[in-house]
């Protein structure tokens, strides 16, 4: 059933066409790790949101201190199929809640914590916000994630090795009664708790936990096991991205890799373990009136979509909640402004239906159609020192490329250009280096015949399952 639920995710929410595509005469060997189902489920996500939201929305912290009274937790108009209907309408394929934050504050009813709504006067005592939230995705078509922090700094056990109990407890509770979980978030973060102790975090258990309870959620923190952090908080991937990282000798938190090795990965790294980039739609990343008008423009949006997706990673944005509990109408226009946007840019490909031209790995001139857009297929280049040349078959004037790897099968290209061509003029040169599973590149728009991506520098085959060509309006071209 679960391997079903897989097929039909991939099929139904991501546009693919599984009967239609031809299906290679032989595939090539992997090179190094590869991407779990999830994991490739995970990537063609590329945009969903996180919500904060609790008592922190209500005194206007950040980092709330445990000791702030539940009644502080009390929004007026709480609509979870709103935020879910503005996330759905901004294009976003799932959200993830902050079921509880640092201050140990749980938006469900939790029988391990004397700290939750159930104690709150929000709906008497009797309401979830976990569930709301939970039943307003499957309602909307939204996939729907879990962060749980595993710093409390409310719980009295915490510090002791009790409270590693308490935690997988929660841990429970969140993944098996509110319905299935695309991704599971860790905090690494991890400072005292209300009797001025910090826990040793049994991780070791955690994730042979979460690996019973949510089998198909892909999980998060510093070092994976499946997302890493991508190294800051403003939502912006490295320019080389590989989807590789390795973890032997790191941990969570404090003992993380070093910044720039999350933001880029490691070109040889040992396991599959992509970047998710993280960043909020306001400077905070809980709520606060005085930030209404410190939103995030679409354009600026559109920029973090360029450096994030466009980079191979996804784009996790913060749409926090007001004190109602309804998503604010500032946030709400920039959302509908960036989806504009996205639709706008992203409609007509220019390279639809073209003639590419290349050599394959058996060293054959090759003449064929490129058009499918849905990693299914790929053309194969061989190694180094290839050259894919596409042929719009007129003049086109562009400022926007889109590359794809067949990740399914590792991540390869090291370094690459694109030469843009008028006749036998090379006209202008973009040089890039990873492309993953998606890259754009973009640039002052340029009148071309034809574009030559030379293939520089790889790890084993150049496997690439999509190329397109764009002309978007001039002001979104990355700064």
């Amino acid at each position: 059933m679960k391997k079903i639920f897989l097929i039909a995710l991939m099929c139904a929410l991501f546009g693919m066409s599984c009967n239609t595509a031809p299906k290679q005469e032989k595939a090539p060997e992997a090179i190094g790790p590869v991407p779990t189902v999830q994991q490739l489920a995970w990537h063609d996500l590329e945009f969903y949101w996180f919500i904060h939201f609790g008592p922190n929305t209500f005194t206007d912290k950040e980092w709330g201190h445990g000791d702030e009274p539940a009644d502080a937790f009390n929004p007026t108009g709480l609509d979870c199929n709103q935020w879910a209907g503005i996330a759905k309408q901004s294009g976003a394929k799932g959200i993830i809640l902050t079921a509880k934050h640092h201050d140990g504050f749980c938006l469900w009813p939790s029988k391990y914590s004397k700290h939750t709504v159930r104690e709150s006067k929000w709906e008497n005592g009797k309401g979830d916000v976990v569930k709301a939230l939970s039943e307003a995705c499957k309602a909307n078509g939204l996939l729907f994630g879990i962060y749980l922090s595993p710093w409390d700094r409310n719980h009295p056990q915490y510090g002791t090795p009790e409270y590693n109990d308490v935690y997988v407890n929660t841990m429970t509770e969140v993944t098996t009664q509110y319905g299935q979980l695309f991704e599971f978030w860790w905090d690494g973060a991890n400072g005292e708790g209300p009797n001025g102790k910090k826990q040793v975090y049994d991780f070791s258990r955690f994730e042979k936990e979460i690996k019973k309870l949510a089998p198909d959620a892909v999980v998060f923190s510093d070092i994976g096991p499946d997302i890493r952090w991508v190294g800051n908080e403003r939502g912006i991937a490295g320019e080389t991205n590989w989807n590789l990282l390795d973890t032997a000798g790191f941990t969570r938190g404090a003992g993380a890799p070093p910044q720039d090795t999350l933001n880029q990965g490691n070109v040889n790294g040992k396991n599959w373990i992509p970047a998710e980039c993280d960043v909020s739609i306001r400077p905070g990343w809980f709520y606060h009136a005085e930030e209404d008008d410190k939103v995030k423009t679409p354009e600026q949006l559109f920029d973090l979509y360029l450096k994030s997706v466009g980079r191979g990673s996804s784009f996790l944005l913060n749409v926090p909640p007001d004190r109602r509990g309804l998503i604010h109408a500032n946030d709400s226009a920039a959302l509908a402004g960036f989806k504009k946007y996205r639709d706008e840019s992203f409609a007509n490909n220019l390279f639809k239906n073209i003639s590419v031209r290349y050599t394959n790995a058996a060293g054959e001139p090759v003449t064929t159609n490129f058009d499918n857009g849905f990693n299914a297929t790929y053309i194969n280049t061989g190694g180094d020192k290839n050259i894919i040349t596409i042929d719009p078959g007129k003049e086109e004037t562009i400022n926007c490329i889109l590359l794809k790897e067949y990740i399914a099968l590792g991540q390869s290209i090291k370094q690459f250009k694109c030469l843009l061509k008028k006749g036998d003029e090379t006209v202008k040169t973009i040089d890039g280096t990873t492309i993953g599973h998606k890259r754009l590149l973009t640039f002052d728009a340029t009148a071309v015949t034809s574009v030559d991506i030379v293939i520089e520098g790889t790890k084993g085959n150049a496997l690439i399952s999509d190329i397109a060509a764009y002309r978007i309006p001039d002001q979104l071209v990355e700064k």
